[in-house]
């Protein structure tokens, strides 16, 4: 059994595409998923599975979730080692841990795919100070300085500049599912 951990975009947000947690951690073992944990209401799923394709996994808990709840919702899978290089390459740690920077206003949009990389030149331009970013092909690494909930360059900003699906977790949840996951 391989350990996962899909990320579920815009459920239970201003009102929208309500899923208890209870209920979305019974449809993943009606799935046929086991030890199945759930974190906090913005849909973050850990679970094991004995299928390897993470592509085939989030269409599958796509597909769960489009049946039962009958509307669609984009689903990433990661394993916990893709998560772990994803925080362990942060461009921002360092400055972290030094206090230079507040962890709380950390960010990782997670990338469905590549992004489009001409889109990602173009973007370069679009922080405002006390803003910073860096786009590999996994995610976006986002420092919102002036606050997530102030900033223009939110999940959809980036998922329509770069041309790919996306959801954006903050540093503590990346934190907890790692630790999930183990």
């Amino acid at each position: 059994m391989n350990t996962y951990i899909a990320l579920l975009r815009g459920i239970n947000v201003a009102g929208q595409k309500k899923i208890k947690m209870v209920t979305l951690k019974k449809l993943c073992e009606d799935m046929g998923f086991t030890a199945v944990t759930t974190y906090i209401q913005s849909g973050n799923i850990v679970f094991k599975s004995q299928k390897t394709d993470v592509t085939v996994l989030s269409q599958f808990i796509s597909t769960g979730i489009q049946q039962q709840f009958g509307f669609e919702v984009p689903v990433l899978v990661l394993t916990h080692d893709t998560l772990a290089d994803i925080y362990n390459n942060n461009p921002f740690a360092h400055r972290i841990t030094i206090g230079e920077i507040d962890s709380k206003k950390m960010y990782f949009t997670l990338l469905s795919t590549p992004p489009d990389p001409h889109a990602k030149k173009e973007i370069t331009v679009n922080s405002q100070e006390g803003e910073e970013f860096v786009i590999t092909d996994k995610v976006v690494y986002f420092y919102a300085g002036i606050g997530y909930g102030k900033t223009k360059l939110s999940n959809n900003f980036f998922e329509k500049k770069l041309q790919t699906q996306a959801t954006t977790r903050n540093l503590k949840t990346v934190l907890k599912l790692l630790d999930l996951s183990i």
